[in-house]
């Protein structure tokens, strides 16, 4: 059987019949007019017929071009149709989770490797943000952090966080390491912009004036403040959520066993656009895998 041809020739007649111009159909595909003109030369040359009559300045179809048209122009749009079904079908196998960066690089970046195994069939744009922004609605799923008087409607808690006070090991040895509460007055304090009150909590935790110190770090991103602390710079006190990829490391130590409540939470929303069921497997699985680490002790 004689194979079909190029369907770049099928196109570029197509086009140069709609037009009845070479020059402008290859403006439209992207090619010189001398390809076009090849190309019908050479569909011309496979079906044994003319199929325009060339003028010096225009083109006139011929019957049988008149003819085929009509076909081929449906064969084209089947095959657009069919493009676009598969590619509607591969962005609704895609899902965009948006994540505070902090929270996205310590904790949701493991659980997403993790889905990714189980669903190699569902892809995963991790969407990183520093500060939230409630009008960009990209997300199919969004987690955000909130204070607990502020929760977003309809969302789902992943855990009911904790804070912590963290700093390097370093700063528990030698003869000045850290070994009461009122030590940490000998320290430099790392602080979040906006998640200053995490201080007033632990030190009241501890039984700690906070007018007594008057030494600190200040950032305006978790993840910089752990690495401040990771470096041997000060204490931290964060939520606990952010610190098991560095506690787990060895990198941050709790000086002092205290662990009072969060003020502050992380909360999942799912998009009323959302892709169903798809959006819905993804979600099931970042609350399990937060219900699992929320009970580590």
């Amino acid at each position: 059987m004689k194979p079909p041809p190029p369907l770049n020739y099928i196109r570029s007649f197509e086009s140069s019949a709609r037009h009845l111009s070479f020059t402008t159909a290859a403006r439209e595909l992207g090619y010189t007019q001398a390809a076009v003109s090849t190309h019908v030369r050479a569909l011309e040359h496979y079906i044994g017929r003319q199929l325009f009559i060339r003028y010096p300045r225009s083109l006139k179809l011929t019957e049988m071009g008149e003819a085929f048209l009509p076909t081929l122009r449906q064969a084209l749009d089947q095959i657009d149709q069919a493009t676009e079904a598969i590619v509607a079908s591969s962005r609704n196998r895609t899902v965009v989770v948006s994540c505070p960066m902090s929270l996205a690089e310590n904790w949701l970046a493991g659980c997403m490797a993790a889905f990714r195994k189980k669903h190699p069939e569902i892809e995963i744009v991790l969407h990183g943000t520093i500060w939230e922004d409630i009008s960009e609605q990209i997300a199919d799923i969004t987690i955000s952090t909130r204070r607990f008087d502020d929760r977003p409607p309809a969302a789902i808690p992943l855990w009911n966080d904790e804070l912590v006070l963290l700093c390097a090991p370093r700063l528990l040895e030698g003869e000045h390491g850290l070994r009461t509460p009122q030590d940490m007055l000998k320290v430099d304090w790392i602080f979040v912009h906006g998640r200053q009150e995490y201080w007033q909590v632990v030190t009241e935790a501890l039984g700690v004036d906070m007018e007594d110190h008057d030494k600190g770090l200040s950032t305006n991103a978790s993840n910089i403040a752990l690495e401040l602390a990771a470096m041997g710079a000060g204490l931290v006190a964060t939520q606990r959520s952010l610190s098991h990829a560095y506690m787990d490391r060895g990198l941050l130590v709790e000086p002092f066993p205290v662990r009072p409540p969060s003020p502050w939470n992380y909360y999942l929303t799912e998009s009323q656009l959302s892709k169903g069921n798809i959006a819905r497997t993804v979600k099931e699985w970042i609350l399990s895998r937060a219900r699992e680490d929320a009970a580590r002790p």
